[in-house]
């Protein structure tokens, strides 16, 4: 059981400032022009925004990342997808432009031609072509832009975490700020996700102790949650394995991108390990309900530190470690 914490509602928080004030939640336009503004250059924003360039800039800096079998960017090859996945039991097509999820179609089956979603549900190749199709029209991209569509392995999810989603890989958030891991969730995909760890989606956002990595929390829909929907496992048990190597990796990525106001998305694999997804400069705010906790204190404190970008890695996790754990 999770210990007895006050249920932020969202619907009467967030529209009050003064609670927002005494609960230290940051709201979205403070998000934006305090810390989005002041610490992340528009200059840098085309390296997160589009995750092909994410999957360079981590692969030049030899951090782990899911394999890139081929990228499409023209429809002609959209008809010679087979190409690419004809041999795979497993991978995954998403947007390189995407947000919120919005596009990623996970195959975790192929047989005698046919591809099987996370869901059960089976696609002919001429479906999967479409949907190619339709990220290289811009119909999941931000504004609509023209797209390209990324193929990319099949993440195993880590055998000590596979029970805690549905039909889909967990994954990890970590919101760094100025190098320094700030606060993280876990989220977990579910039935009503459609096997998608997206929030928005109605995926389970577990918050995490930043020091260990075990669960204080969990939300579904921002309401507190003590089970998954799906399973029926005990959310308060999950306990993050490799929990300081994903601290490290998340730091490692404002390293090698530049954003001061970064949210870093990271999966554990069952035979790479610790790996990165992709990376944010627009975090959302649901990490806040996720962990009965606002991101403001958090911040201020480390506005506070002159020049904590020139720290090392190490003293970065065991300043976080220290102010940051409950």
């Amino acid at each position: 059981m999770f210990a007895a914490l006050p249920l932020l509602d969202p619907f009467s928080v967030f529209r009050r400032y003064k609670d927002m004030r005494s609960l230290g939640l940051l709201g979205m336009n403070q998000r934006n022009h305090k810390y989005i503004a002041r610490y992340n250059a528009r200059s840098l924003f085309p390296i997160v925004d589009n995750k092909l360039h994410t999957k360079e800039l981590a692969l030049e800096y030899r951090l782990t990342t899911p394999d890139l079998l081929g990228v499409i960017d023209n429809q002609h090859d959209a008809s010679l997808l087979d190409r690419f996945i004809c041999d795979k039991e497993g991978f995954c097509i998403k947007p390189a432009k995407g947000s919120g999820g919005k596009g990623i179609l996970v195959i975790k089956a192929c047989e005698q031609g046919r591809y099987q979603k996370t869901n059960g549900d089976w696609l002919e190749l001429a479906a999967v072509q479409r949907h190619v199709s339709n990220i290289l029209a811009g119909l999941f991209s931000l504004g609509g832009a023209t797209d390209v569509a990324m193929i990319e392995t099949l993440l195993v999810p880590s055998h000590a975490l596979a029970k805690y989603s549905h039909h889909g890989v967990p994954d990890i958030r970590v919101i760094v700020f100025r190098g320094i891991p700030v606060m993280a969730m876990m989220r977990l995909a579910c039935t009503e996700s459609h096997g998608k760890a997206n929030l928005h989606q109605g995926a389970i956002g577990v918050g995490l102790n930043i020091a260990t990595g075990r669960a204080i929390n969990a939300v579904q829909r921002d309401r507190c949650i003590e089970r998954h929907p799906d399973t029926g496992v005990l959310l308060s048990e999950l306990q993050v394995p490799r929990w300081h190597e994903l601290l490290r990796l998340a730091c490692s990525c404002h390293e090698i991108c530049g954003l001061g106001y970064l949210g870093v998305d990271l999966v554990i694999d069952e035979r790479e390990g610790p790996a990165l997804l992709e990376l944010n400069a627009r975090p959302g705010l649901s990490i806040q309900i996720a962990n009965n906790a606002g991101l403001l204190p958090r911040l201020r404190q480390i506005e506070a530190i002159k020049k904590p970008e020139l720290w090392t890695v190490d003293k970065k996790i065991e300043f976080a470690l220290a102010h940051f754990s409950r």
